[in-house]
């Protein structure tokens, strides 16, 4: 079904009745598209998050999921008709089993990962740094893919507190993986 424009807030029951070959998003009620296609730079920095993060949770309890994948927020004790977030985040890291199901993660992922684009950057840097503060993701980072860069975000006390922005050069720690080490230069490379 095609996506109706004439109710003034929608539910997680509306979005299920959309066109499945829709970006959309619904926070707050509202409808909001996604960009358009992601770029081929996106794609491979998302890529080499991906796998890194794959490899290093292969047989551990924790999963990492990529867009498209629906995060269903604060739905606790609540009907899909009920429900008015679901956001599609790049990356989504989620370690409580219980919060997965077949429609994909029901709550909030631990660990959130948006690679900016010049259409994004207020959604990712302004309303979805809101909504992911508010709904407990313990892990915020914003990856711009054309300055090769990754801010990170940690949430202290229901607040993300700044932790800084690391470039090429750099070689970072997961916050909620302190095993996990990251080669920034082989995520943020360029390939021609």
């Amino acid at each position: 079904m095609a996506i109706p424009n004439e109710k003034e807030r929608y539910t997680y029951a509306d979005y299920l009745t959309w066109d499945e070959g829709a970006r959309l998003e619904l926070i707050d009620g509202k409808i909001f598209n996604m960009s358009p296609a992601p770029s081929r730079r996106h794609q491979q920095v998302l890529g080499e998050l991906f796998t890194a993060f794959s490899v290093f949770l292969r047989d551990k309890k924790c999963n990492a999921f990529f867009a498209p994948f629906d995060v269903r927020l604060f739905t606790e004790n609540k009907q899909a008709d009920e429900i008015d977030h679901v956001v599609q985040p790049d990356l989504s890291i989620v370690c409580d089993q219980e919060k997965l199901d077949d429609k994909g993660c029901n709550g909030a992922p631990d660990m959130i990962i948006e690679v900016l684009s010049p259409s994004s950057v207020k959604m990712d840097r302004w309303i979805k740094f809101r909504l992911y503060e508010k709904a407990g993701v313990k892990e915020y980072w914003l990856v711009d893919p054309m300055n090769n860069s990754i801010e990170i975000h940690l949430l202290n006390n229901g607040i993300f507190e700044f932790h800084g922005v690391f470039t090429k050069e750099d070689t970072i720690s997961v916050h909620i993986f302190p095993d996990l080490k990251l080669d920034l230069h082989q995520i943020l490379h360029t390939q021609t």
